[in-house]
Parts: C-alpha cells; sequence; structure tokens
C-alpha cells in the first residue's frame, strides 16, 4: 500500500498495518451484510401495500447509502466505524411512518433527511458533543457494556439458541386483569439442530483462534461455518439453499434522489421526527463510546479525538440515506467485530464500504454467508466488549446502579437509545433524592428530561 495512504490513516502511529485494517473491514463487512437483504424486505414489507418500497431500489439504495457514509467515515474521521441502515429505525418507518400514519415511502425518506439535517445542525453547533462530555465516565462504560450483551443477544437469536414466541409478538393492550404477565420476551430454541451445531462450532473456532492469539480469528471463524453451511446444503439438497438463488441482475437506482423532503414539513408529522432525531441522537453517542474503548482510542475521561467530525459524519449519513432510500444510516455497533481483529482507523471502514459498493453487483454472492457464521461472531464480540466493566465503581450505588440499569435494559428492550435513556434519568433521580443534585452535569438534566418526555408522549 502506497506510504501515503499509511501516512494519511495514521496506521504507524496508532499500532495497525494496511493488511490488518483491510481483514478488520472484511470482517464488520461480513457481520453487517444481513442488512443488504432485511432492509429491503421490510422496506417492502407487503403490509404496507401500495405505499411499500420496490425491493430492488432498497436494496440499491441500502448498498450505496452504507458504502458512502463507511467511506466518509474513514476518511473523514479516520475512526473503525462502519455505518448502514438502522435497524429499529427501518421498521418504525415502515410499520410507523408509512403504515400507521399512511404517509408515502417517499414522505417517510425525506423525514430521515430532515432528521440528518437538525442533528447535524446540533453537532456543528457542539451540542451533541457537549452531552458526551457531561455523561460520567462510568456510565459511558455501562454503554459499552451494554452493548457488548446486546451484540451478544442478536448472535444467540440468529443463532436460535433463543426463539421469540408467537405469543410474545403482540403487546396484551387491553386485558382485562390488570395483573395478566405477558410471555417471557425469549424462550430455548432447540439444540439439536444442524444450525445450532454450527454455530456452537464457529464459537468455539474463534475463542480457540483468539487464545492462540491467531491474527483474523473471527474472519476465519465466519468463513469456515460458511463453508460448512453452503456444503450441508448441497449435500442434503436444501430447497432454501443460498447457492440455489445465485442471480446476478443491474442495480435499481430508482429510489435515489425521490425522498419527498417538503411533504415532510407537515405539523402532524412533528413528533415522528423528534423520534427520528432522539434515537439518532443517542445511538450513536453509545457506540462511539463503545468503539473507542474497545479500540484504544479513549481518553481517560473517556473522550475521543475527533468527536465531532465522528458524529457529523454520523448525522450526514442520516441524510444520505433518505436520499438513496434507505431509510436512516447510522453508526453500527457490530464495527467492534473489526476492531476486535484490530482495526484502529479510518481505513477499515473504507474497506467495508467498498465492499458494500461493490454488492450492488453481486449481492447474491454475500448472502452466501449464513446467520449460522455471523452469530458466533457477534457472540464472541459481545464478550470482548465486557472487560470495560470492571472499571465501574461498583461500590458507589449512586452512579453503579443507573449504569446496571444501562446494561440490563440495552438487550432486553434491543434498543441503544431505551438503555441510555433509561440509565441517564435513573443517575439524575437517584443523585437529586440523594442529595448530589450539584455533582450532576445541567445537560444531564436537560437529557434525562428530553428522555421523559420522548418515553411518555413519543413512545408506540
Amino acid at each position: 500500500m502506497p506510504a501515503s495512504v499509511a501516512r494519511f490513516f495514521h496506521l504507524e502511529e496508532r499500532g495497525t498495518n494496511a493488511r490488518t485494517e483491510i481483514r478488520a473491514g472484511v470482517t464488520t463487512f461480513l457481520t453487517m451484510a444481513y442488512i443488504l437483504f432485511v432492509n429491503p424486505m421490510i422496506l417492502s414489507d407487503p403490509a404496507l401495500g401500495a405505499r411499500a418500497m420496490p425491493f430492488s431500489a432498497a436494496a440499491a439504495g441500502t448498498a450505496i447509502a452504507a458504502g458512502v457514509a463507511c467511506i466518509l467515515m474513514g476518511l473523514i474521521s479516520n475512526f473503525p466505524l462502519a455505518l448502514a441502515s438502522g435497524m429499529g429505525l427501518n421498521a418504525f418507518l415502515a410499520f410507523t411512518v408509512i403504515l400507521a400514519y399512511g404517509q408515502t415511502w417517499q414522505t417517510a425518506m425525506g423525514l430521515v433527511v430532515l432528521d440528518g439535517l437538525i442533528v447535524l445542525v446540533l453537532v456543528l453547533a457542539g451540542v451533541r458533543g457537549w452531552v458526551f462530555k457531561a455523561i460520567p465516565l462510568d456510565l459511558k462504560r455501562a454503554i459499552g457494556g451494554g452493548l457488548g450483551l446486546l451484540l451478544a443477544t442478536f448472535g444467540v437469536v440468529e443463532a436460535k439458541l433463543a426463539v421469540i414466541p408467537v405469543s410474545s409478538a403482540k403487546l396484551i393492550a387491553s386485558a382485562p386483569d390488570p395483573l395478566a404477565v405477558a410471555p417471557p420476551p425469549l424462550t430455548g430454541g432447540p439444540v439439536h439442530t444442524w444450525g445450532v451445531l454450527l454455530v456452537t462450532v464457529g464459537l468455539i473456532a474463534m475463542t480457540v483462534l483468539h487464545i492462540r492469539k491467531v491474527r483474523g480469528s473471527i474472519l476465519i471463524g465466519i468463513l469456515a461455518v460458511t463453508v460448512l453451511k453452503v456444503a450441508g446444503d448441497l449435500v442434503t439438497g436444501a430447497p432454501d439453499a443460498a447457492v440455489h438463488k445465485l442471480t446476478l441482475s443491474p442495480p435499481d437506482f430508482s429510489a435515489i434522489g425521490a425522498a419527498d423532503v417538503l411533504g415532510a414539513c407537515k405539523l402532524a408529522l412533528v413528533p415522528l421526527l423528534l423520534s427520528f432525531i432522539i434515537v439518532d441522537f443517542f445511538d450513536t453517542l453509545g457506540t462511539m463510546t463503545a468503539i473507542g474503548e474497545r479500540a484504544g482510542l479513549a481518553g481517560t475521561n473517556g473522550e475521543i479525538d475527533g468527536a465531532t467530525r465522528i458524529l457529523a459524519t454520523d448525522a450526514g449519513a442520516a441524510v444520505i440515506g433518505g436520499l438513496c432510500g434507505a431509510s436512516s444510516v447510522t453508526s453500527y455497533v457490530e464495527s467492534a467485530a473489526g476492531v476486535s481483529e484490530g482495526g484502529r482507523t479510518g481505513l477499515m471502514p473504507v474497506v467495508t464500504g467498498l465492499l458494500f459498493l461493490a454488492a450492488l453487483f453481486v449481492a447474491p454472492l454475500f448472502g452466501l454467508v449464513p446467520s449460522e457464521a455471523t452469530a458466533p461472531a457477534l457472540i464472541f464480540v459481545g464478550f470482548l466488549m465486557l472487560p470495560g466493566l470492571r472499571y465501574i465503581e461498583w461500590e458507589n450505588a449512586r452512579v453503579a446502579v443507573p449504569a446496571f440499569i444501562t446494561i440490563v435494559t440495552m438487550p432486553l428492550t434491543y434498543s441503544i437509545s431505551h438503555g441510555i435513556g433509561f440509565g441517564f434519568i435513573a443517575y439524575v433521580l437517584v443523585s437529586v433524592l440523594a442529595g448530589k443534585w450539584r455533582e450532576v452535569h445541567p445537560l444531564m438534566y436537560g437529557a434525562a428530561l428530553v428522555f421523559a418526555v420522548s418515553f411518555v408522549f413519543l413512545s408506540p
């Protein structure tokens, strides 16, 4: 690799090299590649009827938006953080904005563009950075640990080690008995399947290779399980085998630039816009904190050099996502997989971004990577994100209890912003009632109030 590239990304200063960064970028892409299929499926869901996006247009927009956003993150911030269409936000856009509110997908994408522009203004005005600095260090560490458990939860569910019961898919909204209890959100899945065996093999392989200090342990595990899965499908003649569906077709660019920003400027849509802003604003704060800590790029107080550039790029990525018809593009905690492979610079997301752009034309090839291969990677990376929890001042209940609430609620609610919100509110309430209100940064009061209002008035 040219010396100018190494200097640009400060490879030597961060103790890395081009080979390591490329491997980290490939690993990150493989753990995120599912979004190439899941996002278009959500945006084109038949339940949306005539307002659904065309699958092919959503697929192309997803790849382009992720590719461009990742490359910009690498070039502008030189930080190992990859981006793609946000899970949760895409479902909110599809089933709340489009289905419940009856908006067109073009108007929904216009809301995403407005969300990104507003958050970008908040970043450039310093608000996002001030809030980040106001968060107590132990809460920042708790955010990292909570994200680790959230990743592991994703992996466990992908592995089918835990399943979501059909009876838990709908909330009991009008139960006559106020003491009625819903079934558990997750229950144990079947453990005697070929898929669970593959996940177990992958997790053990990654762990052993990590112990033996083999570089690329996660990537090797992903590729090994993929080969085993494809070979098994071919031998058994599985009708749903991905290899049987390999077809190449030209990308559909019809959604590019179709966002209706003016149509999104309606008073009735303000609550929806606020929901997007709150999630975008705080999700990335948590993800950046966790990735910076894991990569060794955080300072003694958890501060990250160049945080404004990172946060501004993330806000701009939401705009890109809306303009491409890909929903809101945001930072991915799966970036931790690449960081665990040694990624320390912006070269890592640049590689990931190039692979997303390549997926425009060869997406079916990446579809060969099964959930059985990515699930053990998510579980293992979740484990690698937990060591920072040992530095939390557990004997200080004023901070430790809110930190614990943050850690627990992230995986249980499947939401980064909910975990952060509950932790912030608990921290402020405990501090005030314990007579320590002077030790709380003023911005923490404001952030807790914003979360409280959003939980009461903006939650479904």
